[in-house]
């Protein structure tokens, strides 16, 4: 059987002052790891699980593979700043994603916007780096929208943001949609299906030259959440797959540098399977590439908190994004702009007053 290991970070430290050689900087951000949990997978079974200091990881990597040796340089390697048209979105910090749903029947707040973009201007002026706006709901249970409606519902909004300087992705499986948005002045797309929904689509995003988002899912909207199941612990199966579609996008022609990894909670996952990828999120990094969380109001948040409704699940999404900003998640992918931004505010006061000697 096919042996593999996995690296996570983690014993996270506030600063690194006084500990030369014995913490290592988390992809260039804002947290630094003293400790690296080592897992080791023969087929789909974990066989062992070490906890090696930084100082050691020197040697414990001359006794690994290749693939480890990269995702160690992976952890330890600044991420390049996204280029969003006339935008520069730098990665050393969490940055907020506002999400602008045009659809009449998004799980959080389904008919709330119209095309016009006022919202998504909100949401900038509140401190979001980006605005993704969607035209088709992709909750569970969700049916498929028609490209050309889709189209008719985002454009207007997309060209608006995009004419006032916003940056703007476009969240859509479908590549006609992708097309339109990008010519609108979207400047990168967000793809739920990691680029496998539309056989045009990976051809898309390489000749437009934008980065794309891949997010990790199992089945379709319409049935993903009936019985999730995976072979083997399910933050290992997300990296793997994640793995795999970053070589086919590539394959494809997709800079790698453009490529952004989301781990999907809630698409095709239990309570127990997202707990567990927040908890493990770091583990991600070895991939190389920024990770987007969207997290806020998912159904966890609710079955967590007395089967909360999605429009009372602010804490919740508040307390999921400080968890993905502590384990080194560039972007967050939020409903709540304003509120994130000033938790994410103080939460990176925190982190200059332990950084300041």
């Amino acid at each position: 059987m096919t042996v593999r290991y996995y690296l996570r970070p983690t014993a996270f430290v506030d600063a690194p002052f006084g500990y030369d050689g014995r913490v290592a900087r988390l992809a260039g951000g804002m947290g630094w790891f003293s400790a690296v949990e080592i897992d080791t997978l023969e087929g789909d079974a974990r066989i062992s699980t070490e906890l090696v200091p930084v100082e050691a990881m020197g040697e414990a990597l001359a006794r690994l593979d290749e693939r480890a040796r990269a995702a160690w340089i992976a952890l330890t390697t600044p991420r390049l700043p996204l280029t969003l048209g006339d935008r520069i979105v730098p990665l050393d910090q969490p940055r907020v994603v506002g999400i602008l749903n045009l659809t009449p029947d998004s799980f959080s707040d389904g008919g709330r916007h119209d095309a016009s973009g006022e919202a998504g201007h909100a949401m900038a002026a509140a401190g979001a780096a980006m605005i993704d706006v969607g035209g088709e709901s992709t909750r569970p249970g969700a049916r498929p929208v028609w490209e050309g409606d889709e189209i008719e519902r985002v454009l207007p909004a997309v060209q608006r943001l995009a004419a006032s300087g916003t940056a703007v992705s476009i969240d859509t499986r479908k590549a006609a949609v992708m097309e339109a948005a990008l010519g609108a002045g979207a400047a990168l797309v967000n793809d739920v299906s990691a680029l496998l929904h539309d056989e045009r689509a990976a051809e898309v995003v390489a000749m437009a030259g934008c980065p794309v988002v891949l997010m990790h899912h199992q089945g379709a909207p319409e049935t993903m959440q009936v019985a999730p199941h995976y072979d083997k612990p399910v933050l290992f199966a997300v990296y793997d797959w994640l793995e795999e579609r970053i070589s086919a996008a590539v394959a494809a022609g997709v800079a790698r540098d453009r490529i952004i990894v989301d781990p999907g909670i809630g698409f095709g996952k239990s309570v127990g399977n997202n707990l567990q990828l927040l908890n493990g999120l770091a583990l991600l990094h070895g991939l190389a590439c920024p990770i987007m969380l969207g997290a806020s109001r998912k159904r966890m948040i609710g079955a967590l908190s007395n089967e909360a409704p999605a429009d009372a699940r602010l804490a919740g999404s508040i307390a999921l994004a400080l968890k993905g900003a502590e384990q080194g998640a560039q972007l967050l992918r939020v409903h709540d702009v304003e509120e994130t931004v000033q938790a994410l505010r103080v939460w990176r006061g925190l982190r200059d007053a332990a950084l300041t000697p």
